[in-house]
């Protein structure tokens, strides 16, 4: 979907996890257990994504049934925020270079299309920056925010779920100081929360618009 740079050499680095949030993780896991509860043990196709990529940041098998990757990542994020976890940290991720004066950026991703998620993700990750996500919910993308160190945020200001993105940059920027890139279609929206972003990009962008807007926040605000 997007005109994509060409990757470069891959380096380790670690993210580190934050201490903050055990309410947003209690909000999450309440969440998880009504849907698993209400559903017979399935999740909608949304919330089953939001849970592999939850399991993946931290190297738990996702080719599971819901119930059993829910319940082992249940307990590692609750032990993470009590402090009590062995080896709790988000596992060490491989990211590429940033080349010339961009710094590398661990970066949220939430967005309602999986196609454009998915595109976003390559997109970031082949440009050097290490990606939490991609999520839809934003209980997701906020417990994640919680449990990881997060430098800036790329967020679809029209989420389908209860909480919007407008909402969801509204406790990022409170709560953990995160810098948000708006990505929308909807101007209205976009003006209504304008004042939480960092940069606005709209709909339809490509791929040079979004990684000059993330390289914003590699820059001091």
């Amino acid at each position: 979907m997007f005109d994509r740079p060409p990757p470069s050499k891959p380096v380790a680095q670690a993210a580190d996890a934050t201490p903050d949030g055990a309410d947003s993780v209690e909000r999450l896991c309440r969440l998880y257990d009504a849907r698993l509860a209400a559903a017979g043990g399935r999740l909608s196709p949304d919330d089953a994504r939001d849970l592999k990529t939850m399991a993946g940041l931290y190297g738990l098998d996702s080719d599971r049934p819901a119930v059993e990757v829910w319940r082992d990542l249940r307990r590692v994020i609750v032990a993470q925020t009590s402090g009590s976890a062995e080896g709790a940290a988000p596992r060490p991720a491989e990211i590429a270079v940033v080349g010339g004066d961009l710094e590398p950026l661990t970066l949220l991703v939430v967005e309602d299309d999986a196609e454009v998620a998915a595109d976003l993700t390559e997109l970031l990750t082949e440009a050097g920056h290490r990606v939490v996500g991609p999520f839809h919910s934003a209980a997701a993308a906020e417990a994640a925010a919680a449990l990881h160190a997060i430098d800036g945020a790329l967020l679809d200001i029209n989420l389908s779920g209860v909480t919007t993105g407008g909402e969801l940059a509204e406790v990022l920027t409170r709560r953990w100081d995160i810098r948000v890139i708006f990505i929308s279609g909807d101007a209205e929206a976009a003006s209504r929360y304008a004042p939480l972003a960092e940069a606005l990009v709209l709909k339809p962008y490509t791929g040079p618009q979004i990684l000059a807007a993330a390289a914003r926040l590699g820059r001091p605000g």
